[in-house]
C-alpha cells in the first residue's frame, strides 16, 4: 500500500459545479441556503446555526484547517447560481493506515433532487481516487434518510450493511447504512 498523498482542498469543477474552498464571504449564503434549515440538518450531527454568527465561526474555523494538507473541505457553488455555495462537500475522517476516506455531504433544499449532490461526489471521489490515491471511500446515511444513499449508489458506491444505534444525529441514535468504494472497482 503507497502512502496517501495528500494535496489539500484543490478548487475542482464538473459541467454545472465549482467546488471550492470556503471563505469567510460564503458565511451568509451557507447560513441562509442550509446551515439554518431544520429540514437540511434533521439527519446531521451538527446542531441547526441559531445566526448568521454562527456559521461565520465555523467557517473561520475551516478557513485556518485549510492549512493541514490533510484538510478537504469544499463548498458547492453551482455555477448559474453566481459564487454562491448552494451546499459541502467534506471528507469528514481519515484512516491513513489504510488509505480511508469518509465523505459527509449536505446540500440547500432548493436545490434537492437535481443531481447537484450527486455530481459534487462524484468529483470528489474522482480526485481522491486519482490525486490523493485513497483506496477506499465511504459515506454512511442514517436509514431514515433513504435519498442520501440514493447519492450514494448513484456514484458507483456498494452498500455494505447497517449498523444498528450505531450513530447518532440530531433526530437521536440511528442505524447507519454504510456504502463504499474501492480504488479497484471504478
Amino acid at each position: 500500500m503507497g502512502k496517501m498523498n495528500h494535496v489539500g482542498t484543490l478548487q475542482l469543477e464538473t459541467d454545472r459545479l465549482i467546488l471550492r474552498r470556503y471563505t469567510k464571504d460564503d458565511a451568509s449564503a451557507m447560513y441562509k441556503n442550509w446551515a439554518s434549515d431544520d429540514e437540511v440538518t434533521k439527519f446531521l450531527t451538527w446542531p441547526t446555526h441559531e445566526s448568521p454568527e454562527v456559521t461565520r465561526q465555523i467557517i473561520d474555523e475551516w478557513v485556518k484547517s485549510y492549512s493541514n494538507e490533510n484538510y478537504y473541505h469544499w463548498a458547492i457553488v453551482l455555477k448559474e447560481n453566481g459564487d454562491e455555495p448552494v451546499g459541502d462537500i467534506a471528507v469528514v475522517h481519515i484512516k491513513e493506515k489504510a488509505a480511508v476516506a469518509h465523505i459527509g455531504y449536505c446540500t440547500g433544499r432548493k436545490w434537492w433532487n437535481q443531481g447537484i449532490t450527486s455530481e459534487a461526489l462524484a468529483a470528489v471521489i474522482d480526485f481522491l481516487f486519482d490525486v490523493v490515491d485513497v483506496n477506499r471511500i465511504e459515506a454512511r446515511h442514517d436509514a431514515k434518510n433513504p435519498n442520501s444513499g440514493k447519492v450514494m449508489k448513484k456514484c458507483g458506491m456498494k452498500y455494505e450493511g447497517t449498523l444498528r444505534s450505531s450513530d447518532w444525529n440530531n433526530e437521536g441514535i440511528c442505524d447507519a447504512c454504510y456504502y463504499a468504494l474501492l480504488k479497484a472497482e471504478r
